[in-house]
């Protein structure tokens, strides 16, 4: 019990430390993104934080798996650095041993990084797209900004407006260019305002000029005004059937076993696999050398972290592509690792040699090598 409880304090300290950090490094990343996203008219500024929280949630099975990885092997190699494991080892502990504490300090992780997975990943990819789609479906009043031009939502209209007053309820100095319908019109006017009446809502611009011409010909019609209004209604988007498929929730991804639909399924249920598996290869990679430290084995262990995750992203676009089943892909990718972190622990616990595994060494060399000489 008292190798037990040791081992699990201070998994719980190192997880928690590491939890933290990267989590903090996520969110930095994740706004600095979704700033530049903002300001390039791709989100609402006003909704920067929901989208940024949404999208580290999207990310936390990946930082809780990666925080458990670290957390294990920083735990085992310091004990093993202070010769700790010696001592455990000396009292009939084995690496195999392991596995119970780290098992029953790990499946709280183990069952949340399988909810996210599940049933959060989508929840979350699903609420980002519906704040982008409501962004873009917003009408081409809500559209202008003071000293900027502007892209009406279907595109056939560019507006700008030099200075905005009482609410976006006036302007100076507006300009609008217009495509539609074989025609290009320049409308420019001294100032404008927003007329809301039966008809619908209306720009209504004064003491201007408009000019107007047809593509690919070359005469200009020039009219002036002193009063002209324009329908500025709802431009929405065309209303889009098409559902990504990382927003579906995972019962319907399993109603419907479509490549694309298995291509997601093999990434959410990767997470769940990855993060078992992390947990037997961080026993295995955690046996360090106290003469040569723990920086080489903690290079060594995220590097296969990265390659673990690069390649089921990209058994993610195989399945997807029709290129490799999805059973066989979770068979080679996640059966391997397992095979391979197993076999890997088993050769730290029995003490086995890469020589002694090719076989067994002859007589005659072990005689000589007995000889004192």
């Amino acid at each position: 019990m008292l190798f037990h409880s040791s081992i699990r304090k201070e998994l719980a300290r190192s997880f928690g430390a590491t939890l933290i950090v990267l989590a903090t490094v996520v969110m930095t990343m994740t706004l600095i993104r979704t700033l530049g996203q903002a300001s390039r008219g791709s989100l609402n500024p006003s909704d920067v934080m929901m989208i940024m929280g949404y999208t580290v949630l999207a990310y936390m099975p990946t930082i809780l798996t990666m925080s458990l990885f670290i957390s294990i092997i920083a735990t085992l190699s310091r004990m093993y650095r202070d010769s700790e494991m010696v001592i455990w080892f000396t009292s009939g502990r084995g690496l195999s041993s392991l596995l119970g504490p780290l098992f029953r300090f790990a499946w709280p992780v183990l069952l949340v990084v399988m909810a996210l997975a599940l049933l959060v990943l989508p929840w979350s990819n699903q609420r980002i797209q519906i704040l982008k789609h409501q962004y873009e479906k917003r009408g081409d009043i809500e559209r202008i900004e003071p000293g900027r031009f502007q892209e009406s939502a279907g595109g056939k209209r560019v507006f700008f407006v030099e200075k905005d007053a009482t609410g976006k309820q006036s302007g100076s100095n507006v300009f609008i260019a217009t495509t539609e319908k074989g025609k290009e019109t320049i409308t420019s006017a001294r100032s404008g305002r927003i007329h809301t009446g039966e008809q619908g809502r209306f720009l209504m611009l004064s003491n201007g000029q408009r000019l107007e011409s047809v593509i690919g010909k070359t005469d200009l019609k020039i009219s002036e005004f002193e009063e002209y209004g324009i329908k500025v209604g709802m431009d929405a988007l065309a209303a889009n059937d098409y559902v990504p498929v990382n927003t579906r929730p995972t019962l319907a991804l399993l109603k419907n076993l479509t490549l694309p639909h298995l291509a997601e399924l093999s990434w959410r249920i990767g997470l769940i696999l990855a993060a078992i598996n992390f947990v037997i290869i961080g026993v295995a990679v955690s046996s360090v050398n106290p003469r040569v430290g723990q920086s080489a084995n903690l290079v060594f262990s995220l590097f296969a972290f990265v390659l673990y995750y690069n390649l089921l992203s990209l058994g993610q676009n195989w399945i997807g592509s029709g290129k490799v089943t999805f059973g066989g892909f979770l068979l080679a990718l996640h059966g391997g690792a397992l095979v391979l972190g197993t076999f890997w622990l088993a050769k730290g616990h029995n003490n086995w040699h890469w020589r002694s595994l090719l076989g067994p060494r002859s007589p005659a060399s072990s005689i000589l090598r007995k000889s004192p000489t």
